[in-house]
């Protein structure tokens, strides 16, 4: 039994090769135009606009929204 490689498995080997790389670079550029796409949806998407903050009066107050109960501090001259 020889150890050199036949030509057919020569030419198998070479076959295996190019499929294996041409398979390769497919899932690679399937894979980059998924996340190219995908980043470009991100960056269409328009962000939220904040929420308007509301003029209230005094006894106005939202829930859970607590009132200063604090004394100022005496002015001394």
């Amino acid at each position: 039994m020889g150890t050199a490689l036949a030509p057919e498995r020569r030419e198998r080997l070479g076959l295996l090769l190019a499929a294996s790389t041409g398979v390769t670079f497919t899932i690679a550029a399937v894979a980059d135009t998924l996340a190219v796409r995908r980043a470009r949806r991100r960056a269409a998407v328009p962000p939220v606009p904040p929420a308007r903050h509301q003029e209230r009066t005094a006894g106005e107050r939202t829930a859970g929204e607590r009132t200063d109960r604090r004394t100022p501090a005496p002015v001394t001259c």
